[in-house]
């Protein structure tokens, strides 16, 4: 894989964890929101991103 790109996907993955930590100490702190504003469509790519880097961390653990 691509170095460039798997430094990409653990970016991502450690974004949507740190939006989770946040979200958890409280409900309105949301990084995903912060960094990309308010663009509903624009922040759920970013969610969608995120999830899929999360799939491919899987891989990690194999």
């Amino acid at each position: 894989m691509n170095p460039i790109l798997k430094k990409i996907l653990i970016l991502l993955i450690v974004i949507g964890a740190i939006n989770w930590g946040l979200i958890g100490i409280n409900p309105e702190w949301n990084l995903v929101t912060l960094i990309f504003g308010f663009n509903a469509a624009l922040v759920q790519i970013i969610y969608i991103l995120v999830g899929i880097a999360g799939l491919w961390g899987i891989t990690l653990l194999l």
